[in-house]
C-alpha cells in the first residue's frame, strides 16, 4: 500500500469509493474491500449509505485505528448548526466516534469558506475529526481554504481524460493531497486501447494500469468503486509492478478536458 503524508495526515493513497451504492449492496462491497486489503473508505452524507458502510466495517471487525474513514458534509447548510448536525448524524450512522477526514463536499457561494472551516476546526479540537479537507474546489477557492485551515485534501474528478495540473500544483504547494474520484473515467478506462496495450507488457488490465498511474504521481490518490469482490481485488492489485516514464507520459497524453460530472451547482473550473 502507498501512503501519502499531507500536513500531518497519513492517508492510504488507494481508497474505496462508495458513491451510488446503498443498502446491502454497499455493505457487501465494503466487506469485500476490507477483506481484499483496503483500509481507506470514502463516503458522504448525501450518499445516504453511511449506515451501510458502518455495517460493512462491523461485519469484518477490523480495529478502528487501522482504518481511515472519509466523509463529507453536504453543501445545502454550511452554517455552524448545520455542520454540527451533519457530523453528528454521520458519526451515528457510521457507528464510530471520530472521522479521519471530513470534507466540504461542494463549495457553496452562500457561505464563506473561512467561516465554514473555522467551525469545522472546532470539531477537530473536540477530537471527533482528525483532519479537514475540501472537495470540488477550483484553485482560487482552494487557496483560500488552505490559508484558512490546515486542509489536507482536495477531492476532485480526475482521470486520464481530464488533466488536473493546476489543482494538483496548488495542492502540492500547500502539502495537501489530491484524491481522484471517478478515477477510471466512469468505466471508460476499462476499454482504453492505450492503457490496455501498456497493461499487456505487465500482465495487467487497462484499469490496473490507470490506477497504477495515479499511485506513481506524488501527492495524488484515487478512490475507485467496485461492487464485486473480483473487481475490488483487481483494483487493489496494483502494487506489484511499475510503469515506465514513457508509459506515464502516454497516459498523461490522453487528457482532453473531458469532465464527466458537472452538476448545475458545480463551480466554474479553470482548466
Amino acid at each position: 500500500m502507498k501512503y501519502e503524508d499531507a500536513r500531518g495526515a497519513k492517508i492510504p493513497a488507494l481508497g474505496f469509493g462508495t458513491f451510488r451504492m446503498k443498502g446491502d449492496e454497499c455493505t457487501q462491497a465494503v466487506e469485500n474491500a476490507l477483506k481484499v486489503g483496503y483500509r481507506h473508505l470514502d463516503t458522504a452524507e448525501i450518499y445516504e449509505n453511511e449506515k451501510a458502510v458502518g455495517d460493512g466495517i462491523r461485519a469484518v471487525g477490523i480495529d478502528r485505528k487501522d482504518l481511515f474513514i472519509t466523509t463529507k458534509a453536504w453543501m445545502d447548510d454550511m452554517s455552524p448548526d448545520g455542520l454540527r448536525k451533519s457530523l453528528a448524524q454521520s458519526l451515528r450512522d457510521l457507528g464510530i466516534d471520530y472521522v479521519d477526514l471530513w470534507l466540504i463536499h461542494w463549495p457553496n457561494p452562500a457561505f464563506e469558506v473561512e467561516e465554514i472551516l473555522a467551525m469545522m476546526t472546532k470539531e477537530v479540537d473536540a477530537g471527533v475529526v482528525r483532519h479537514l479537507g475540501v472537495s470540488n474546489f477550483p484553485v482560487a477557492l482552494f487557496e483560500r481554504a488552505a490559508k484558512a485551515a490546515p486542509v489536507v485534501c482536495n477531492q476532485v474528478e480526475y482521470h486520464p481524460y481530464l488533466a488536473q495540473t493546476k489543482v494538483i500544483d496548488a495542492a502540492r504547494k500547500h502539502d495537501a493531497l489530491v484524491m481522484a474520484y471517478a478515477p477510471l473515467g466512469i468505466g471508460k478506462c476499462h476499454a482504453d486501447e492505450t492503457m490496455a496495450g501498456i497493461g499487456g507488457k505487465y500482465g495487467k488490465t487497462a484499469a490496473q494500469v490507470a490506477l497504477r498511474w495515479f499511485m506513481q504521481q506524488p501527492g495524488v490518490g484515487a478512490i475507485p468503486k467496485a461492487s464485486s469482490y473480483d473487481h475490488a481485488k483487481e483494483n487493489f492489485e496494483i502494487f506489484d509492478f511499475e510503469l515506465s516514464s514513457e508509459d506515464m507520459a502516454a497516459i498523461h497524453g490522453l487528457a482532453r478536458a473531458e469532465r464527466m460530472i458537472e452538476p448545475d451547482f458545480g463551480p466554474t473550473w479553470d482548466d
